[in-house]
């Protein structure tokens, strides 16, 4: 493993997850994995194979016109025999359910989502003639209602810092432990809010990634792209200082590249860095719920304030669609018109009056 990027272990991992998931269903279930594999990447084709999974084991359990032992059961010709009336009642049966002991909840999001990818499996085989119906195409969606924008602003920002930094209103126990990891948080904090980078792009870079020269570090988006991405002056002291500090760390083997390590010496984790969000922005912003996700917002927001670019803000975010980022901005311009609503003046204005 000592040769491979972080992206290409993730790649490898969700591979071996999506093949041991087929194995528990139909063999003709692979087909349409292969048929994906080019135009879709690993991360989408594993929520695909969950979520395919689920509807498989919902028809062994209420499927009534055959006696159906195990997913592997269930022919192409059950797949054509379900109607909407059948897909509604699946959709029923998400937002709860009991499986191994445990209640399953789904919300509307988690719901759609789960339709959305039996839609693009039964499209397939009904493109490909191997079903005679699609009854998932006849279902209506459940409308999500859009989320509020979270973000910080410029004064929670620095609060927010502050605290990595200093360990403001950290516990006892956490002033500890941040005594060891602030050189690193803040490296890893202060480089996200200038740059927006995804929390998989950061986890993901390396020793080499980052160029001071240029100002830059080279990251794999979504999709295995390679980009280059600028940070700002702010970020140059917290980098370097924890550089120094991570060239004096032997990391374990097979972690040797990797820029942001755990206290135990491997690569830092999702889990790691969405809990130390979690801790400094809990004293920083206690009203507000901020996750690495929202940093992103935070930072695409103070750029669209600054330069009013909505096409820059999804250069350098990584949107593919333009649309992604202006929905997620809109309320930004609709402040600024708010603003602007007395900036043209039609009248001198009388003062006797």
């Amino acid at each position: 493993m000592a040769d491979i990027s972080y992206h290409q272990e993730n790649e490898m991992k969700n591979i071996e997850l999506i093949r041991n998931i087929c194995d528990e269903l139909p063999s003709y279930v692979r087909q349409f994995f292969r048929a994906i594999q080019q135009s879709k990447a690993s991360r989408t084709r594993l929520g695909y194979a969950r979520d395919i999974k689920t509807f498989y084991e919902y028809i062994v359990e209420c499927y009534t016109e055959a006696d159906l032992k195990s997913p592997k059961d269930v022919s192409l010709e059950v797949l054509s025999s379900l109607d909407s009336s059948f897909i509604e009642d699946y959709m029923d049966h998400l937002q709860m359910y009991r499986k191994d002991g445990r209640i399953i909840t789904n919300g509307k999001a988690s719901i759609k989502r789960k339709i959305v990818s039996l839609n693009v499996f039964y499209a397939y085989y009904y493109k490909n003639d191997l079903v005679t119906v699609n009854p998932v195409a006849k279902i209506e969606r459940p409308k999500v209602p859009d989320k509020q924008i979270v973000r910080m602003d410029a004064a929670e920002t620095a609060q927010f810092l502050d605290t990595v930094e200093y360990g403001l209103n950290l516990t006892s126990k956490q002033q500890q432990y941040h005594e060891k990891t602030k050189t690193r948080d803040l490296a890893l904090l202060t480089l996200m809010l200038s740059t927006g980078i995804r929390i998989s792009e950061c986890i993901g870079l390396d020793i080499n990634h980052v160029d001071f020269d240029n100002m830059c570090i080279k990251i794999i988006r979504k999709g295995g792209k390679e980009a280059i991405v600028y940070f700002s002056d702010e970020a140059v002291e917290p980098l370097q200082d924890y550089i120094a500090e991570r060239k004096k760390i032997n990391a374990v083997d097979g972690h040797d590249k990797a820029l942001f390590l755990s206290s135990q010496r491997k690569r830092i984790s999702v889990r790691t860095v969405e809990n130390l969000v979690k801790k400094y922005s809990q004293s920083a912003v206690p009203l507000k719920h901020i996750t690495p996700h929202k940093l992103r917002s935070t930072y695409g927001t103070a750029l669209y304030q600054e330069t009013s670019d909505i096409y820059l803000v999804a250069d350098v975010l990584g949107h593919t669609d333009v649309n992604t980022t202006r929905k997620h901005y809109a309320d930004i311009d609709n402040e600024r018109k708010r603003l602007a609503r007395n900036k043209v003046q039609l009248r001198e204005k009388n003062n006797n009056k």
